[in-house]
């Protein structure tokens, strides 16, 4: 089975990190966000991907061809033209058999297995508060009556996760096509759920499945509350000598930490210093540096350093700050 997996992405609200990193390489719980999604679909069976790339394709690519031995394929989206763009780049990859579609910024917790042994194309939707910041799904005796991208005045509040079964690839294809040729865009990209709601017209069946653990990876703050449901559900005993550990937390192995507080729901990446601080709620990345430090709700870079005294702080790369 094979997975599309679009990652193309800017990630301008997770900025400055995404300067110097895509998004989808961000450690949430002790991982980059693209190796949570990979590690879950090849839990559920899936043997080949095609990943999409764009800004920083490189590093994304090299991570996944050091760390997973899962055919992958690599398409380059060179301008952001949309979802349904960047999946018909892949069309090559298409054959007759079904696929799974599965955004790279969000993170996801459900059952797929019920899902693939279906005779129908399906997609992951939830209720939202405010689904004019989705793609919604009217129902009609159990099957999509009507797919609506943003809709100002919406009828319906399920909102499109970003998980997609699709049982007739060579007909989303056409789909697809067809947006090209009449121009159809939204929001001035080329979407995905208009190509779906093509497809509805000509005839396909779709169902949807609920998706209750969906962890948005898209802004700072969403970013910390996926940490934290990750670092609740790994439930990880850690340990070090001279650390006061509140769980849960995750640190990684070569991180060195001395006289200091860490949790709850911290990750301390690789190669990471800390050193007479207290950090919660806060993701430290690789090779950073905390010095005297008490971090509440923030993200600190790779190779950052920070010293001094406060409360909150969001730092890129390569970044130095001290307080005094």
């Amino acid at each position: 089975m094979r997975a599309i997996i679009p990652v193309a992405g800017f990630g301008r609200r997770l900025r400055p990190h995404t300067f110097t990193q895509p998004k989808v390489l961000l450690n949430v719980a002790g991982k980059p966000i693209i190796g949570h999604i990979l590690d879950k679909i090849i839990e559920d069976g899936f043997d080949e991907a095609t990943i999409i790339v764009g800004y920083l394709g490189e590093k994304i690519r090299d991570y996944i061809l050091t760390h997973y031995k899962i055919k992958v394929d690599f398409v380059e989206q060179e301008e952001p033209k949309g979802l349904a763009h960047a999946i018909y780049l892949a069309r090559a990859t298409f054959t007759d058999q079904p696929l799974l579609i599965i955004l790279g910024d969000t993170i996801f917790d459900v059952n797929l297995k019920p899902v693939l042994t279906q005779q129908y194309s399906a997609i992951g939707v939830k209720p939202v508060a405010d689904p004019r910041r989705f793609g919604v799904v009217e129902l009609e005796d159990g099957f999509a009556k009507k797919l609506v991208e943003k809709p100002e005045q919406p009828t319906s509040n399920l909102a499109i996760v970003g998980l997609y079964w699709i049982r007739n690839p060579k007909l989303l294809e056409s789909c697809i096509q067809q947006l090209f040729e009449r121009e159809k865009k939204t929001k001035g990209e080329y979407q995905l759920t208009d190509a779906l709601q093509l497809m509805l017209q000509r005839g396909e069946k779709l169902r949807t499945f609920p998706v209750e653990g969906w962890y948005d990876c898209g802004k700072p703050e969403t970013l910390l509350a996926t940490n934290r449901h990750l670092l609740e559900k790994m439930n990880s005993q850690v340990k070090r000598e001279g650390v006061v550990i509140v769980p849960p937390v995750f640190i990684a192995p070569n991180a060195r930490i001395t006289n200091s507080v860490i949790g709850p729901f911290a990750t301390i990446a690789n190669g990471a210093v800390i050193e007479d601080s207290i950090i919660r709620n806060s993701i430290v990345s690789e090779d950073a540096q905390v010095y005297k430090a008490l971090l509440d709700d923030s993200l600190v870079g790779m190779n950052a350093v920070v010293q001094g005294e406060f409360n909150r702080i969001n730092l890129g790369d390569s970044s130095e700050i001290e307080f005094h």
